[in-house]
């Protein structure tokens, strides 16, 4: 799998990019500010549908274009896998609202080979993992970012996921409101049941389809951690759930997960896994009830739930040293670059934003084999000097400054 043609339009600080990539390495040097991040951020935007640096769409547009009359911002990949061309388009335009023309909106168009789609109808097109020096707050920063990490993962892989995810995003949204509803004396209790259903429902599936995705991951990130160290320390993850588990359950339904051999069970098959974990999550549920409301929040589901990384049996966000919690994030993406490889059958594109000078010689040395397996890297620096004379040669070099590309020569 890997990445043709980008072409980008008014995305960020590019006004225009039309660039050709090559199916090995690109490095991308230049300044701070000049735009490198910007064009990783643009493939695993067209890679997932979302940003991983901002949740608002309207802050893509580049600032010149979003004084235009109609700001508008596209982007267009042409991706080549198993044989086969697609040409995955987004576009994001600020419109007059048909009930207050004076006031603007934002829409999100996504088009795949010409064809109007649903954002979910493109996941899996193209396979993006991304490192960014600023992942190291995965490993000590809020759940949320955790979270956000493995849904991204898992929704390229299966977008049955993504649509399960969004349903469960809206209910959760509605089902606060009717919470404050509630505690405000401006809603009866028995307005719950519907969401409380479909809370259960589609969290249930969530929550199985999380907990394998960590199992698989927990088999990985072991052996890649372990070489990163020398073998002198062991990474392990956890899935920490807010819905209590009961022991039996749980023992049920791990038979089936562990028997695939790192591959994901079928829909028809979660079904009954995540049935088991609806009876826990309804009666937790009703558990917590007068805490909700007087809170006037879902205090149970996926949205709550968050991932530890222990090392040697130690909790890496409450007493790991940055130096740990770096090799740990590097550990869990390079994990994350096999997991989509075994899940998909193909390599994907490999997004490295200025990290390799950040490593040391083990760490580094480990990276660039992983780097010699993929089918396509995009990476950034702002200097040339980390990486040896022989990879700078094999690799397509492009130098990036104030939103502009021009090939660069080596001395």
């Amino acid at each position: 799998m890997f990445i043709k043609h980008l072409s980008l339009t008014n995305f960020r600080n590019f006004v225009r990019l039309e660039l050709d990539l090559t199916s090995e390495v690109t490095v991308l040097q230049g300044d701070n500010a000049q735009g490198k991040t910007n064009l990783l951020e643009a493939i695993y935007y067209l890679a997932t549908t979302r940003s991983p640096r901002t949740s608002s769409d309207r802050l893509l547009i580049n600032w010149l274009a979003d004084e235009e009359d109609l700001p508008y911002s596209r982007l267009v990949a042409e991706v080549q896998r198993a044989g086969m061309m697609n040409k995955i388009e987004i576009a994001i335009a600020k419109e007059a609202n048909d009930a207050e023309p004076q006031r603007m909106v934002l829409r999100k168009r996504v088009r795949l080979n010409g064809a109007n789609k649903r954002a979910a109808d493109i996941l899996g097109q193209l396979n993006a993992v991304l490192f960014m020096p600023e992942d190291i707050d995965l490993v000590g920063g809020t759940a949320s970012l955790r979270r956000h990490c493995l849904d991204d993962a898992l929704s390229q892989i299966d977008p049955a996921y993504y649509r399960y995810l969004r349903r469960y995003t809206r209910v959760v949204s509605q089902r606060n409101v009717l919470l404050r509803l509630i505690r405000d004396g401006r809603a009866g209790r028995d307005e719950l049941e519907f969401w409380d259903q479909n809370l259960v429902r589609y969290g249930s599936v969530i929550i199985a389809r999380r907990e394998q995705a960590v199992q698989h991951l927990n088999t990985l990130v072991t052996e890649v951690h372990s070489a990163l160290t020398g073998a002198g320390e062991h990474l392990r993850l956890e899935y920490l759930c807010s819905v209590p588990r009961l022991e039996p359950a749980h023992a049920g339904y791990q038979i089936p997960l562990l028997n695939q051999d790192l591959g994901l069970i079928e829909w028809s098959e979660l079904d009954a896994v995540a049935h088991a974990i609806a009876d826990q999550f309804t009666t937790h549920l009703l558990s917590v009830r007068e805490q909700e409301i007087a809170r006037g929040v879902s205090l149970v589901g996926p949205h709550r739930d968050d991932l530890r990384f222990l090392v040697n049996g130690v909790d890496m966000k409450v007493f790991g040293s940055r130096g740990q919690q770096r090799t740990v994030t590097l550990s869990f993406k390079l994990a994350e670059v096999r997991f989509m490889h075994l899940m998909r059958g193909e390599m994907p594109v490999l997004l490295l934003d200025d990290v390799i000078s950040e490593l040391d010689a083990t760490r580094r040395g480990y990276l660039m084999n992983t780097i010699n397996q993929a089918q396509q890297v995009i990476m950034t620096t702002t200097d040339l000097a980390p990486y040896s004379p022989q990879f700078l040669r094999n690799a397509s070099l492009l130098q990036v400054c104030g939103g502009r590309l021009r090939p660069l020569s080596l001395p």
